[in-house]
């Protein structure tokens, strides 16, 4: 295997550790669920070809969604797709009248992510790549420039705010072939929905309308139209955290939130846009509960129910709802090799634990755990981690001692953790590691 960069290696292991998915040097640890990964990539390609999808991507709290969503992105960055993600949040909706459904959008757009430029921040270098476009194709027909953007993004007028976000566009080139920064600046503000006043915005670019609530889905649409005008594949919207749509305490907030969910699978079914996907993360509760989840509304209810034919085992990858298989322990024993490998910097002679060391922490966790070590595995990688970071710290220390100070205390609302003691260490002392489970 090749030697990993330092870089790559913090950012693992400093995620992993904190229970969060790594943004870059995912494919240093990952296992795995080979046939959820093609389901998606073949989506992937839908899009690109100019077809859309939806998936709604469901697991357990730490069963792996949020990375599985990540190593999509990156097949769709890898495809030449432009990527939004967010994470919904009570601040962030996909309906609201007090600004969330707006803050959404500026999230999604914040985090556009292109193959140049992968950790987001991206709209910037598909406005460029447009104007880019633009310039060579005017060399090539005698054409003025604005001519050009006026002939290319004329048929996003015909769509809801099209013709604003075409007078944004040729704002953005004035700036551009003016020099003029703040123009440029406050037309990239207006695509990522940052003006909060309509005022503002005309004085600044002399459009009428401003990214709005009601406006987040046809936006998205709009901007799906313009990557493809910049000479991208098509936009696929990642969006996390559906849980905090079933936590709405409000019956009238959740149903229409749930409305813009069945407008978007109605129109990704009936072929009415191009180019565009979107992937939902959720857990099972937050879509099966009846009286809160996106099972309560029942239109989405009839169009996500499972395939009564899927079943002894088999598994329909082509429906919209894609449940998150369970890691098998295999898998799992795969994958804490890769991150002890990670820990080493590539490097075999530096392991801090024998592979006999792997079996053994795999069969401790499930004396004390059970089968759930691996289903949800992300406070068992966190525990591990800690465990490499304690036997780093102190080399004399073997792994044996390490793992037979093990215990299991629960606290008062049940939650496991395993606090790993080393030979040496006392309660309280800075040799005294707590491993979150």
């Amino acid at each position: 295997m090749l030697t990993i960069r330092a870089k790559e290696r913090e950012a693992v292991l400093q995620s992993l550790r904190a229970g969060v998915v790594p943004r870059s040097g995912q494919y240093l640890v990952q296992v795995g669920r080979h046939k959820e990964i093609e389901a998606l990539v073949a989506d992937v390609d839908r899009i690109a070809d100019g077809g859309s999808s939806f998936r709604v991507v469901v697991g357990e709290y730490g069963a792996g969604k949020t990375f599985f969503l990540n190593q999509v992105r990156a097949v769709a960055l890898e495809k030449k797709l432009v990527a939004a993600y967010a994470d919904l949040n009570p601040d962030r909706r996909l309906q609201a009248s007090g600004g969330q459904a707006r803050s959404l959008y500026s999230e999604l757009m914040k985090n556009l992510a292109t193959r140049s430029r992968p950790e987001g921040g991206g709209l910037s270098a598909v406005v460029e790549k447009f104007i880019t476009n633009v310039l060579e194709e005017a060399q090539e027909t005698g054409e003025k420039p604005e001519n050009v953007i006026a002939r290319k993004c004329a048929h996003l007028t015909e769509m809801v705010n099209g013709y604003d976000f075409a007078s944004v566009i040729t704002a953005y080139w004035r700036g551009y072939d003016q020099g003029n920064e703040q123009l440029k600046l406050d037309a990239v503000r207006w695509l990522r929905g940052e003006f909060s006043t309509r005022t503002d915005a005309r004085a600044a670019l002399g459009v009428r309308n401003i990214v709005e609530d009601a406006h987040l889905y046809d936006q998205l649409k709009l901007m799906a139209a313009f990557v493809r005008l910049a000479g991208y594949s098509g936009l696929l919207v990642g969006l996390d955290e559906m849980v905090n749509l079933y936590k709405l305490a409000n019956t009238q907030a959740r149903n229409a939130n749930y409305e813009q969910v069945l407008r978007i699978l109605n129109d990704v079914h009936q072929g009415s846009v191009e180019g565009l996907g979107f992937i939902l993360g959720c857990t099972p509760d937050s879509l099966l509960d009846t009286r809160r989840g996106i099972y309560s509304y029942q239109a989405l209810q009839s169009r996500l129910a499972e395939n009564s034919f899927a079943k002894n085992g088999m598994v329909d990858y082509n429906h919209p709802v894609l449940r998150l298989t369970a890691l098998t322990p295999e898998d799992f024993y795969m994958l804490l090799e890769k991150i002890r490998h990670v820990y080493a910097s590539g490097d075999a002679s530096k392991y801090l634990l024998p592979d006999e060391g792997i079996a053994a922490f795999m069969e401790h966790c499930a004396k004390r755990i059970g089968e759930a070590y691996f289903r949800t595995p992300r406070t068992t990688i966190t525990a591990y981690v800690n465990l490499l970071s304690v036997l780093e710290q102190y080399p004399d220390t073997s792994w044996q001692s390490m793992l037979d100070k093990v215990e299991v205390v629960k606290d008062e609302g049940g939650a496991a953790d395993l606090v790993v003691e080393s030979a040496t260490a006392t309660e309280g002392s800075d040799e005294f590691a707590e491993f979150k489970l």
